[in-house]
């Protein structure tokens, strides 16, 4: 089942609930209550509201760590145990990335920076979808990590408007097949 179909399936229950809710304190909302219907209410709505504080924490616990659990973003300061590793300085209107060749099926450090302005460093697979992204800013020095799967020719592209050379700000990174042995 896709991923976001089971959200919305998740989504709709939830909804469905809190309507039934509202449709039940509607209905109870007309009746009189005596002392011990008053108790048993409060009592109810005690219990009702602890059990859904909890099951909205579990909850959010447990989406929080199915999405983040491998979370996507390198320690930014701490050495990164990587043997390939691409420089790549920002600047209005290009790129330098040294190299500009690596292999694929082992990971890729990018150290990615900007000598003036912010840019936001995209790789774009051979297919046309971004394959990797992250900001490039002044004074910062942000580390990416990627594995190409894939050989090609890869076009790096600007995707923050950084002045009048931004549309063609790009470059390319070719990924050779890793070497054998």
């Amino acid at each position: 089942m896709i991923l976001q179909n089971v959200v919305w399936t998740i989504s709709l229950v939830g909804m469905g609930l809190v309507a039934l809710g509202f449709v039940y304190v509607i209905r109870q909302a007309g009746k009189p209550a005596d002392d011990a219907a008053t108790r048993k209410a409060a009592h109810t709505s005690n219990l009702l509201r602890r059990w859904l504080f909890g099951s909205l924490l579990v909850i959010f616990v447990g989406g929080t760590y199915a999405t983040l659990h491998r979370f996507p973003i390198a320690p930014q300061h701490t050495p990164l145990d990587i043997h390939q590793v691409v420089d790549v300085v920002g600047q209005q209107w290009s790129w330098q990335i040294t190299p500009d060749t690596v292999h694929a099926g082992s990971p890729v450090e990018f150290r990615v920076t900007s000598k003036d302005v912010n840019h936001d460093f995209a790789v774009y697979a051979p297919d046309g979808r971004i394959a990797t992204q992250t900001q490039a800013m002044p004074g910062f020095t942000n580390k990416i990590v990627y594995t190409f799967t894939q050989p090609g020719t890869y076009k790096v592209m600007c995707l923050e408007y950084c002045g009048i050379g931004h549309a063609p700000m790009t470059s390319e990174i070719k990924v050779v097949a890793a070497s054998g042995g």
